[in-house]
């Protein structure tokens, strides 16, 4: 199974759609999807490396884009979901005291979970609920997604064949590897939040 995944996405370039499909994974991604955009941006660079650079702006603009979106699902639905649920359990003190800390430093909360394996849809709805600047918090993104995104093309470009061969020789241990940083990414999100 895992090996016609790998198979299928290795060809996805090659299919008129290819692009749109990275784009609604980047997209999703950032705002309420749990599998993040390498998933298809990285065997989609090793199988067309010429298309590395725009593969990753494809990944960065749609990754903002979502990224707004999960803003807008924290600062819209904030109001009529989480604020009726702090006040019941008496922690709408608290969340006020977590608000303050995260627009002081909100930037650099936005800018490290955007180059991490950390979920990135948990950062967005938090910066939708608290409040953050939302020209803090595109720019945080746009800085964040794009060197993400283009560091990891850049290296599948110079270095893809000897990667690409690694993958496809120890695919297993390549798709655990990827999990743990997954599954650990989300345990780091419960932990902090």
């Amino acid at each position: 199974m895992l090996r016609l995944m790998y198979d299928w996405t290795m060809a996805l370039p090659t299919k008129r759609y290819a692009e749109t499909a990275l784009a609604g994974v980047a997209f999703a991604e950032s705002s309420f999807f749990p599998i993040p955009p390498d998933l298809v941006l990285i065997p989609m660079v090793l199988a067309e490396r010429s298309k590395a650079w725009r593969f990753a702006l494809v990944a960065t603009v749609s990754s903002v884009l979502g990224g707004l979106a999960g803003y807008f699902i924290g600062a819209l639905l904030f109001d009529q979901i989480a604020q009726p649920i702090l006040d019941f359990y008496g922690y709408a003190t608290k969340f006020e005291q977590f608000r303050a800390l995260y627009n002081d430093w909100g930037v650099w909360i936005v800018f490290t979970a955007g180059l991490t394996p950390f979920p990135y849809k948990v950062i967005t709805i938090a910066s939708g609920a608290t409040g953050l600047d939302l020209v803090v918090f595109s720019l945080a993104s746009v800085a964040a997604r794009g060197l993400r995104f283009f560091i990891v093309a850049g290296l599948l470009y110079w270095v893809g064949p000897p990667i690409r061969a690694f993958i496809e020789k120890r695919l297993g241990l390549a798709f655990t590897v990827f999990m743990i940083l997954l599954i650990g990414g989300f345990a780091v999100a419960r932990y902090l939040t």
